[in-house]
């Protein structure tokens, strides 16, 4: 499904989070929001999901506003993964995975067999199947982001929502996570839009980004066009450069020192 965002201007206690935002993610494509803190990048997120109410524009779903949809309806279109430091200790990993579910369940919200199906895929995907009893206090901070992803998964969505997922993790779990991510948008066309601070995860890992500062989108296109010297330098205050290497498709964002 394409989600589509027209206008959308959101503000808070006088301030313009966003201000007029439009941009498309297509059916299948993984498409990063970046830009420096107070962009407006959780700000978006959080609007999709229905969290904060948006003063004007539109936000579709292969043509469908979201809107006018009820929360259970808008919860079976967008699934959402947070900061693992959202996560809450006390249940199991397969309790938490099952709260995807919520959308799907009867009046009396008693898992049925399919919900339970839907449960133990989201875990083996995520590559949970070991810690299927463990609490979510015992796990690690990589180990807690997979929960949240399986949570996701097991919401069943076509798109997918992430809100700077690897912020607090190391840079082994970072690539594991996000490698997942991929293999999920290429073998089930899941579309995805992510919040992301490291901009070289951006360009190995997106297929397009939307560069935002102070509410408005600086750029959009191809990761190699939003990602420039100039684009970077202007919107975050910092001396960048871009390079390219041998072997290697995507462009690499280094500080430029001062003898440079």
């Amino acid at each position: 499904m394409m989600l589509e965002i027209e206008g959308l201007t959101v503000a808070y206690q006088a301030h313009v989070a966003l201000n007029a935002v439009s941009f498309g993610v297509d059916k299948g494509e993984r498409l990063a929001v970046v830009g420096p803190n107070g962009a407006g990048k959780s700000t978006l997120i959080r609007t999709l999901s229905g969290v904060l109410a948006a003063q004007s524009g539109m936000m579709k779903i292969d043509g469908v506003d979201l809107s006018g949809l009820s929360t259970q309806a808008r919860a079976r279109l967008l699934s959402v993964v947070p900061q693992a430091g959202q996560l809450g200790g006390a249940f199991s990993v397969e309790q938490t995975v099952l709260l995807g579910r919520t959308a799907y369940m009867g009046w009396l919200g008693q898992p049925c067999s399919d919900d339970m199906d839907k449960v133990d895929l989201a875990i083996q995907r995520a590559h949970l199947g070991d810690l299927k009893e463990r609490r979510i206090a015992e796990l690690s901070g990589g180990e807690r982001q997979r929960v949240l992803l399986a949570r996701a998964l097991a919401q069943d969505t076509p798109i997918m929502l992430l809100d700077e997922p690897t912020n607090h993790l190391d840079l082994r779990h970072q690539i594991e996570f996000l490698d997942l991510i991929r293999d999920l948008t290429e073998e089930e066309d899941l579309t995805v839009l992510m919040a992301l601070h490291d901009l070289n995860l951006v360009s190995t890992y997106a297929d397009r980004a939307v560069l935002l500062h102070e509410g408005n989108v600086v750029a959009i296109g191809e990761t190699k066009d939003v990602l420039t010297t100039d684009h970077i330098s202007k919107t975050y205050g910092v001396d960048v450069q871009v390079v390219s290497a041998p072997g290697v498709d995507v462009p690499i964002i280094l500080p430029r020192g001062k003898d440079q």
